[in-house]
């Protein structure tokens, strides 16, 4: 009985461990009013909308950049009128492919009889916008020579020279 109590301490202690984080699918343990995760790709390009149903007003809206996701979760009774907003949605954007992570940012929201989610796409392709860190190519405009570009410029000193002319 002792070594029960062990594991099932451990248990609810991890699950509390977990429970400010989001994993796709469900997690550790999934259920049906779960998180839900929504893919932004250069085919796809997606928007997210929130309607608040009886007003049909937008409450939310967000274009999920290309190349991420956007994870979102709903707590029941959590908001900060229980009659107009009685739930909290967490919400964060995170790289395509993130398997757990915090949901950060937060709005009170109606109710699940009151909300809908529109999930609709822009135009494709869209292309993802390159990390900040990410080298330059050559076939960028920043990263172009001056003699590759269309106003033309002097080659480098050893451009005119073949590997047969030593």
């Amino acid at each position: 009985m002792l070594m029960f109590t062990k594991q099932l301490t451990m248990c609810v202690a991890g699950a509390m461990a977990m429970s400010g984080c989001h994993a796709p699918g469900g997690g550790f343990l999934p259920f049906t009013g779960g998180s839900s995760t929504y893919y932004s790709t250069e085919s796809r390009p997606t928007t997210i909308t929130l309607v608040d149903t009886n007003t049909e007003e937008a409450i939310f809206s967000i274009e999920i950049p290309v190349g991420k996701q956007l994870s979102l979760d709903f707590v029941v009774g959590a908001g900060d009128d229980s009659v107009l907003t009685p739930d909290l949605m967490r919400y964060q954007i995170f790289e395509i492919g993130t398997r757990i992570g915090r949901l950060r940012n937060a709005l009170t929201v109606p109710g699940a009889a009151s909300r809908r989610i529109d999930v609709t796409f822009r135009q494709a392709p869209e292309m993802a916008i390159a990390p900040p860190d990410e080298a330059l190519r050559s076939d960028q405009p920043q990263g172009e020579a001056t003699w590759w570009t269309p106003q033309g410029g002097q080659l480098p000193p050893d451009a005119g020279r073949t590997i047969y002319d030593d």
